[in-house]
């Protein structure tokens, strides 16, 4: 798997220090709350589990899949539920958990739909993101971001190509020739 990285874009220890950073900033902003926690599965998985290990405060915990890329590179618009929330989120604080904001289509479905759920306050946290790949008309921004990325494909820490390389423990730039062809 390494060798079809181009170069370490972030290390294990960066990303490490940086979630720890961004977990005592979001305990300290819902300090006396219970947030309910939204991981958007699978990229975001292990950035999450970090994430939450990194806030000693009360939360809730729950899962979405969704989906706007299939086996592309690039986001099809068209946002796929896969697998919803088990929980109720009216008058809650929600945050949900992205491992990169690219175009924007997903978030900007997300949020909608859950404030129309009746969540009380919505958040989002990203680890990576890419404003210089936004669709046109999408202002969507995180309100807790670890790292902005430029525009190259980028796979580790639970990000993917085709399923594969999410458990790099880095993130790293995924050659071109691996994906250009598919």
């Amino acid at each position: 798997m390494e060798k079809d990285i181009a170069r370490v874009l972030l290390s294990e220890e960066q990303i490490q220090n940086r979630v720890r950073e961004l977990g005592e900033r979001i305990a300290w902003d819902y300090r006396g709350r219970k947030p309910v926690m939204i991981c958007i599965l699978k990229g975001a998985v292990m950035f999450y589990t970090d994430l939450l290990r990194a806030m000693p405060i009360d939360l809730s915990m729950d899962f979405m899949a969704v989906s706007s890329y299939g086996k592309r590179t690039k986001s099809s618009g068209e946002v796929e539920i896969r697998k919803d929330l088990s929980i109720s989120i009216e008058n809650r604080h929600v945050i949900i958990v992205e491992d990169i904001i690219d175009s924007g289509f997903t978030l900007t479905y997300l949020s909608r739909m859950l404030n129309a759920r009746g969540a009380s306050s919505l958040k989002i946290c990203t680890l990576l993101d890419k404003p210089s790949r936004r669709a046109p008309g999408i202002t969507l921004k995180a309100d807790y971001s670890g790292f902005e990325v430029s525009d190259e494909f980028v796979v580790g820490y639970g990000l993917d190509y085709d399923e594969s390389y999410r458990n790099l423990p880095f993130i790293g730039v995924l050659k071109p020739e691996i994906y250009e062809n598919n």
